[in-house]
């Protein structure tokens, strides 16, 4: 977008007009029809997408792409990857300089949303998990949109105490992390990485659990099996993180039928039933051993309208609770050597599929709507813990404003801190990315609040409420009456 410069008659840029209306307009917020690619912090967060250095993965999977000069499984022209790479993977310069980009576009930083990407991030060492999580805060806790960054630094000194320095400043600091997220694999969810991941500030695993058929993890040498992906959730839910799955269509010994099937099992069992998913169907990568048994015709991807079935299929299968984050994978398509390259398939799809249920697609996004016109919807499912309660509050078109996710435990919790408490897991009111404590069409206008009131009450028995916050999100959840402990907030329900 350009308009016109009277005084020198030549046209300027979209960033900076949004500096010079900043500068005349100090401290008030920008028009919303200024602001570049809106849909990126429409959902009330802005999303910070970052990936830790090229490492060793002990997987071994074949329709794993291979780049040495990327962690396992991303390709250097994936943008979040070409970001890291532009930044020496120094997760520093990752946040601040998204942070400087999303501020010149227009977009308040005031509330971020930490996505740490490269694989597995529990074979990491620990010196170098520290050190990339502290230096993720202390990008929050110091950035300025002008600011010069330094040269890139790949590790540096690790301490704990550093760490946890930067936590607490980042509590009130006016670039707050509430939400920060790691992936993994089944295998590596054990008691002890999740209390060192709840110790780092995180809140949400993505989980590569790709198949729920034994056969198609063996023959893809996947290494782990069904087993693990059922205690690896159950362990997850118990403490109370959000849940993220990754789910694989067309791998090497299945079929469009199975897939379905196995689909099915995501929502259809108790074991599963994840918060948020990401769909990838399978795609050739020249430097994946699945190259291989493609050159043998053991292995063919999927047509088109074979894809196109299973995924209009399988998306209505998504229960309400669930989000759909993704529906392939933003891999060039001069890298897919055969697969999926239809950049907008997701919308193909939606297009096609009939009674979609999922969160992405039902958001509020940026529509008007008054406290008025929403109800409050209570879905209560079964999980291998106990109960699940989702609040949402909707339109009547079923349109989501917002939600709270509830967990009842009927299990022995993993840790003392959560004995007796039922959990909230997740606590989200949509609507564009807004300053801390702004005012806007649907965050800030206490749907929050009465979420919180509606899960205290559907709590009754437990001995308190406890929260699973992220570091930026504590002083709001302490402005509600709970208490901080060691890795929760809680609030007493009994005496």
């Amino acid at each position: 977008m350009t308009d016109p410069d009277l005084t020198t008659n030549r046209s300027i840029s979209k960033v900076e007009l949004i500096s010079r209306w900043r500068r005349k307009h100090p401290g008030q917020p920008l028009p919303e029809k200024m602001i570049g690619k809106p849909v990126r912090t429409m959902s009330g967060v802005v999303p910070v997408t970052l990936l830790t250095k090229p490492y060793p993965c002990p997987g071994k999977c074949i329709f794993c792409p291979n780049d040495v000069r990327m962690p396992k499984s991303y390709l250097s022209a994936e943008p979040g990857a070409q970001r890291a790479a532009a930044n020496n993977f120094d997760p520093y310069n990752q946040v601040s300089s998204r942070l400087q980009s999303y501020y010149a576009n227009g977009h308040t930083t005031e509330k971020v949303e930490l996505i740490i990407l490269g694989g597995t991030w529990s074979a990491y060492p620990l010196p170098y998990k520290i050190w990339f999580i502290g230096r993720c805060f202390e990008a929050l806790n110091e950035f300025k949109p002008d600011k010069k960054l330094g040269a890139p630094q790949i590790s540096g000194e690790a301490a704990w105490p550093r760490l946890l320095k930067a936590q607490k400043i980042n509590e009130t600091a006016s670039t707050r992390c509430v939400g920060l997220s790691i992936e993994t694999r089944p295998d590596f969810i054990t008691l002890g990485q999740l209390i060192e991941l709840r110790q780092m500030g995180c809140t949400k695993i993505q989980i590569g659990i790709q198949s729920l058929d034994n056969r198609v993890l063996r023959l893809n040498r996947r290494g782990h099996t069904v087993a693990a992906t059922k205690k690896a959730i159950k362990l997850l839910r118990s403490f109370g993180f959000k849940i993220q799955a990754h789910w694989m269509a067309n791998l090497y010994g299945s079929t469009p039928a199975k897939d379905i099937a196995d689909f099915k099992k995501l929502f259809g069992q108790i074991w599963y039933r994840p918060d948020e998913l990401k769909i990838y169907p399978c795609s050739l990568i020249e430097t994946a051993e699945l190259m291989n048994y493609c050159r043998k015709k053991l292995w063919r991807p999927y047509s088109r309208a074979e894809l196109m079935r299973v995924m209009v299929l399988v998306l209505p299968m998504v229960e309400p609770y669930c989000r759909v984050s993704r529906m392939i994978r933003d891999f060039s398509s001069d890298d897919i050597v055969v697969g999926n390259k239809t950049t907008n398939f997701r919308q193909l799809v939606e297009a096609r599929a009939k009674n979609i249920k999922e969160i992405r697609y039902r958001e509020i996004k940026n529509i008007l709507v008054k406290p008025d016109d929403l109800r409050l919807e209570i879905i209560t499912y079964t999980t291998s813990i106990g109960r699940e309660k989702f609040l949402q509050w909707v339109t009547k078109e079923n349109q989501i404003a917002g939600f709270l996710r509830l967990c009842l435990p009927r299990v022995e919790a993993p840790v003392k801190e959560l004995a007796g408490a039922a959990i909230i897991r997740e606590l989200h009111v949509y609507g564009h990315a807004l300053a801390l404590g702004g005012l806007g069409r649907t965050q800030h206008s206490g749907l929050g609040k009465q979420l919180l009131a509606a899960a205290e009450r559907l709590a009754k028995g437990y001995k308190k409420l406890s929260v699973i916050s992220s570091i930026g999100t504590k002083k709001y959840y302490q402005k509600h009456g709970f208490k901080d402990g060691q890795l929760y907030q809680h609030l007493q329900l009994v005496d």
